[in-house]
């Protein structure tokens, strides 16, 4: 069986059999995602206390955070599975190369959606159908957010150069990073201790922002010093065309897979929205709590990319199909049993982030349902990561799109109307089923492991 070059490992890349290698790999991602969750999960228990109002400002302003960030994301999907690729093949300096053209894509990215965002941020709530109390808020949040998009897309970038290298480990001590700084700053402005202004639903935006920024900044500083084989040097980041074109094919696709799952979660969102402030609320609340659950899902879904990408370079495609398929079983057990924990503790999960008992209610019954589709999920979140380590980009997009459009929206719509929230969710879980599913069988073909990137 072909072997990975020793010499051109970067440090933390995992060795041994195939648990060990899925392993090394997750469970600091696990720890990656947890920390990442917590940003949202911080900022939601402190502005809850401040009243639904603020929740859903927070909650409708991250939708289109998400949506700038999903940018982001399709670089890195199309780094990470590059710098996978050469870091099997025992190639640095074609790792390196996509590495410096990440960063400059992401920049320039970076700058053209702070500019927009805060030229349109106004419009950008009416168009999500914020009620006349968010909007005003909304808007600052997200001006204050995009004030941080260019060192956020370096966040994203490096972090997903470093795991494509098998390093999972420093993505997730810049997370902590992220969380130390994101936490400090909101809870001096949310709440405005002594000399520090009272801002509330501002001082979040600035929190999330300020960390976000500090993460971008010491990934970079990281790679910058170098870890294992990568390094970044200033006078390398020149416009290469061929490598930028190798990363657009592979992250255009994913991109576009990320631009009409967030259009067609905002389409869910508002048809979420028109029931009303208390409903929205619960909505994000609960989607809140069910984060939890994609702590292992991105964990195992990281390990599958890097180890299917490593596979591939190293010239075997079977030990990538083993470790994607032994990340998804992993996958699958641990979130099955988040699911008993959200049948079984719906209402005291809710009530950790608001003090409003009919948010609460309105809650429960949708986190207890999402319980039922968490093995769906899992395999849905693993195998995509395995297709997108392989570079199959185009599947994985065809798959979401007729998940969204063809089966939650319709559905939500279909269903909001005599079932208010709980028909939401009920869409939610039925398309996460169908899109477990598709992603099941794609990989199963095998097609991924004849693709050329």
């Amino acid at each position: 069986m072909p072997t990975i070059d020793e010499s051109a490992r970067p440090t933390g890349a995992p060795v041994g059999g195939d648990a060990a290698r899925v392993l090394a790999l997750a469970l600091p991602a696990v720890g990656e995602q947890l920390l990442n969750m917590t940003v949202g999960l911080v900022d939601t228990f402190m502005v809850g206390h401040l009243g639904a109002a603020a929740v859903a400002a927070v909650g409708l302003s991250n939708q289109a955070v998400m949506f700038v960030t999903m940018f982001f994301a399709a670089v890195a999907t199309g780094v990470t599975a590059l710098v996978a690729r050469h870091t099997g093949a025992g190639e640095p300096a074609g790792a390196n190369r996509i590495l410096h053209q990440g960063y400059l894509i992401g920049a320039a990215i970076g700058v053209l959606m702070t500019l927009l965002s805060v030229a349109l941020a106004p419009g950008i709530l009416h168009v999500l159908r914020a009620p006349a109390d968010v909007v005003a808020p909304g808007t600052i949040y997200l001006r204050v957010a995009a004030a941080g998009f260019i060192l956020a897309s370096w966040l994203f970038i490096g972090n997903a150069a470093l795991r494509g290298s098998g390093d999972t480990r420093s993505p997730m001590l810049v997370m902590a990073v992220v969380n130390v700084v994101n936490i400090v700053v909101a809870a001096l402005f949310i709440y405005g201790p002594g000399p520090f202004p009272q801002l509330g639903v501002t001082g979040s935006a600035l929190g999330a922002a300020v960390g976000r920024g500090a993460g971008g900044l010491m990934v970079t500083a990281l790679l910058l010093r170098g870890r294992g084989a990568l390094k970044l040097k200033w006078p390398q980041l020149r416009p290469n065309l061929v490598q930028m074109k190798r990363i657009a094919n592979i992250g255009l696709p994913a991109g576009a897979e990320q631009m009409l799952m967030r259009i067609g979660m905002m389409t869910y969102v508002t048809t979420v929205a028109s029931l009303g402030t208390q409903a929205y609320a619960a909505h994000q609340l609960a989607l809140q709590a069910e984060s939890l659950a994609y702590m292992p899902g991105f964990g195992f879904a990281i390990a599958a990319t890097t180890l299917v990408g490593q596979g591939l370079g190293a010239g075997d495609p079977e030990r990538s199909r083993r470790d994607a398929f032994l990340s998804q079983r992993l996958a699958i057990l641990l979130m099955a049993l988040m699911g008993v924990m959200f049948f079984v503790f719906a209402g005291p999960l809710l009530d950790i982030f608001i003090d409003d008992p009919a948010v609460v209610q309105l809650g429960i019954w949708p986190l207890r349902l999402v319980a039922f589709s968490q093995p769906a999920l899992a395999t849905m979140m693993v195998l995509s990561g395995g297709l997108r380590g392989a570079g199959d980009t185009r599947a994985t997009l065809v798959i979401t799109a007729a998940g969204l459009w063809l089966v939650r929206v319709p559905l939500a719509m279909l269903l909001t109307g005599p079932l208010g929230l709980l028909g939401a969710w009920i869409a939610m879980g039925v398309d996460l089923n169908f899109r477990g599913l598709g992603m099941f069988l794609r990989f199963r073909s095998g097609r991924w492991a004849r693709l050329r990137v």
